[in-house]
């Protein structure tokens, strides 16, 4: 199966100066980890993030970059920057990017296609409304959002791709898809994969549960075959928390 990695996104949370704070607080917790660890931060704690985490086991995700090298595009960030700054990961698709800034499928894909082309890591989004699990369509929307995310990425570019579930319905809300939710979708979207690519790449694939995973349920879900890892919002904030989640994922 796919590498386990835990990932924190810190949204649009702590200053420079907070960011450290966290940090280092965060660095002797988990310092023996057995899975990757990643924390994404806002723009602005990315240079201090890369001095904090240097020489540790924690790597570094913006939390999205443009799809164009270069341009009129105030206020964004492109992938190339990303890179030379030292950033190893970027979140693409997140639910709020799609939900607030006009995020479309095509969109992702262009970013996504941008991020591998300048030798980053993506952490892709993909999941569902509560509407649409409530129509039965979950699958469907999932199996969509990936394939069209993926058009263009070669089986060999899909070792720097990790996929998140992440239920629209379940993020920020405090709701959470049982671990037998998050398994069947996180199994349907390797199964997609392999569909577009091989049984290796599928296997080797690693597929993130998020959505209101925290200290008390990280255990359950990441027993689950199918999910190897978390995207953690709130809980990625406490140190303590995000320590815990981080020990279950072995």
């Amino acid at each position: 199966m796919g590498k386990y990695v835990i990932a924190g996104n810190w949204k649009m949370n702590k200053t420079p100066a907070e960011a450290k704070v966290l940090i280092d607080e965060i660095k002797p917790l988990v310092a023996d980890a057995t899975c990757d660890v990643i924390v994404g931060v806002p723009f602005v704690d990315l240079h201090v993030a890369l001095e904090a985490t240097a020489g540790t086991n924690i790597g570094v995700a913006a939390q999205n970059c443009h799809w164009a090298e270069s341009g009129a595009f105030t206020a964004e960030i492109s992938a190339g920057m990303l890179k030379e700054m030292g950033v190893g990961y970027v979140i693409i698709g997140h639910s709020e990017r799609r939900q607030y800034f006009g995020e479309t499928d095509q969109t992702v894909n262009k970013r996504v296609r941008a991020a591998l082309d300048a030798g980053l890591t993506v952490i892709l989004c993909v999941g569902e409304y509560l509407e649409q699990r409530e129509q039965g369509v979950t699958a469907e929307v999932c199996a969509m959002q990936t394939k069209i995310a993926l058009c263009g990425v070669s089986a060999e570019e899909m070792s720097r791709i990790i996929v998140a579930y992440e239920p629209v319905w379940a993020i920020g809300t405090g709701r959470t898809a049982t671990a037998e939710q998050a398994n069947e979708v996180c199994a349907q979207i390797r199964d997609v994969v392999k569909g577009l690519y091989n049984a290796d790449v599928a296997a080797a694939l690693t597929v993130q549960y998020g959505g209101s995973m925290n200290a008390g349920n990280a255990a359950e879900l990441l027993a689950q075959s199918d999910v190897d890892g978390g995207l953690i919002g709130g809980a990625s904030l406490k140190a303590a928390d995000f320590a815990v989640i981080v020990k279950a994922a072995k």
